[in-house]
């Protein structure tokens, strides 16, 4: 007796380009809570400067949001400082709030000044959470109700270092 094969047919439509005038997909919503802008003080710091790291937090959603995770690097050199840290601060619907952030030294023993007189700073806000306020024995309590979709978020700032 032989043995019965199965013949598998694959969609050709994976292996085929899209045809000439067909809809181009849709672009990806933009998240509900999304990094604004990044500011650093001073705006031209000298080598071996304290840099003072404020970021704005728009939040266009219907919920309140908190719980927020930041990856930031300097000159491409991600900062552990910044591993597994929240912020618990909230940002309410609708609203904008700025975010003061760890300070950071424009130079740093294994981060020396850039030879390009630049000094890139990226932040990028990895992760948060949606919240609902509630008050249980005269405390207010936030219980997370899911994560925020479409993070990461991200902007980054060129400075200038002063001499």
């Amino acid at each position: 007796m032989r043995p019965t094969r199965a013949l598998c047919f694959r969609p050709l439509a994976l292996l085929l380009p899209p045809l000439p005038g067909g809809a181009a997909p849709a672009p990806a919503p933009k998240p509900a809570l999304t990094l604004e802008a990044v500011k650093v003080e001073p705006a031209s710091p000298r080598p071996d400067t304290l840099c003072h790291l404020t970021v704005t937090v728009r939040n266009t959603g219907a919920q309140r949001a908190s719980s927020l995770e930041f990856v930031v690097k300097i000159n491409g050199q991600e900062l552990t400082a910044y591993k597994k840290r929240l912020y618990l601060v909230p940002v309410e619907p609708g609203a904008t709030r700025e975010v003061r952030l760890l300070n950071f030294w424009s130079t740093e023993t294994g981060r020396p000044a850039p030879a390009t007189g630049k000094l890139t700073v990226e932040v990028a806000l990895a992760h948060a959470s949606w919240v609902r306020a509630s008050t249980r024995d005269g405390a207010e309590v936030w219980t997370p109700t899911g994560d925020v979709d479409g993070l990461p978020s991200s902007r980054s700032l060129s400075l200038t270092m002063g001499k």
